[in-house]
């Protein structure tokens, strides 16, 4: 288990930053694009959903859900977000980064 959380914690600021680089891609550009992105996305902010509570990170599990759900819809129907979807997911997102900040930081100082 304790592997299973270094690897965690050494990709999860890099996830949440990937998920901030690729915001203008889930709703403009390319269809085509804007589809891989979202299911990459996806996929990815799912991993700290289900990694996150095992090993001690409940905060940021619950906020990465958070996020999940904004993007669920369109990663079912293999779509772009549309623009209220891109605004809440900015915001989920922005609440993901404060949880994880916080959990780092206790996980730091233990």
């Amino acid at each position: 288990l304790a592997r299973v959380r270094q690897r965690f914690v050494s990709t999860l600021d890099s996830k949440i930053d990937d998920a901030y680089l690729a915001m203008s891609t889930l709703s403009e550009g390319a269809p085509a694009a804007a589809t891989t992105t979202v299911e990459n996305i996806y996929r990815s902010i799912h991993g700290i959903v289900g990694i996150g509570p095992t090993v001690g990170f409940a905060t940021t599990g619950q906020a990465a859900r958070e996020v999940e759900n904004v993007l669920k819809a369109a990663y079912q129907s293999r779509r772009r977000l549309s623009v209220e979807e891109v605004f809440l997911f900015k915001k989920r997102l922005h609440g993901l980064r404060e949880a994880a900040t916080r959990e780092l930081q206790l996980f730091y100082s233990v």
